[in-house]
């Protein structure tokens, strides 16, 4: 599996993927088997805060594997999903060599970009709010400064809302801004868009290249991989 990269989307650990130990164990046999490229593709936990008073089991669990796997030679790249925050310069950066909104490989002549995709449809504004909000530096700052129950509970109500503000949009699957987004993306030199959040399988063909959904991980319990 020399130059394999595989892809891992919305595995949500700690809520409907359940338990770490399976995810763990399809790692392991995709590295064995020669794979050195690994991109997480987002919302890999239910949750998952870069601070270390928002450790979950399954966050304990998974975050020694991927640092072995690193430190054997595994390229790591985290794709930040909307249940991700503040990772970058955590306690976890370390399991990463990037921590991004996207990033980019090839495989046999093909240009893939990988981006999570919950923030592509410009008209879910509600929505984008939000995002915007959470992400920011003053709930950073807010974060870190609060007693940990309390910040627990305050992460777990902006996921909540988060999950409401998206709802309609994602539980009715937006195919115009999806396409839109990615006949734009595809024109700046990409062959295949990856996007994972909307959690079903769907491919798109255009002029300019395919747009390709990811199922989530916790539905198909399936590490993709690229060759």
């Amino acid at each position: 599996m020399s130059g394999v990269v595989a892809v891992v989307a919305d595995s949500h650990l700690g809520g409907p993927g359940g338990e770490a130990q399976p995810l763990i164990e399809q790692l392991d046999r995709v590295v064995d088997q020669g794979c050195r490229h690994l991109v997480l593709l987002g919302d890999i936990f239910q949750v998952w805060v870069g601070r270390a008073q928002f450790v979950t089991p399954e966050i304990e669990a998974l975050v020694p594997v991927l640092r072995r796997l690193r430190a054997g030679g595994v390229r790591i790249d985290y794709v930040e999903g909307n249940r991700d925050f503040f990772l970058a310069g955590g306690p976890w950066a370390d399991c990463f060599d990037s921590i991004e909104l996207e990033t980019s490989f090839e495989v046999g002549g093909r240009r893939y970009l990988c981006v999570h995709g919950d923030g592509l449809n410009d008209r879910d504004r509600q929505y984008l709010f939000w995002r915007f909000l959470s992400k920011s530096l003053l709930s950073r700052f807010l974060i870190t400064r609060l007693p940990g129950a309390l910040a627990r509970r305050a992460v777990g109500s902006t996921e909540r809302q988060l999950s409401r503000t998206n709802f309609k949009h994602k539980s009715n699957l937006p195919e115009e801004a999806i396409v839109r987004y990615g006949r734009r993306r595809l024109a700046e030199g990409w062959d295949v868009l990856l996007l994972g959040h909307f959690h079903e399988p769907r491919t798109w063909r255009v002029e300019e290249g395919e747009i390709r959904l990811l199922d989530a991980w916790f539905n198909d319990r399936t590490v993709v991989v690229f060759d």
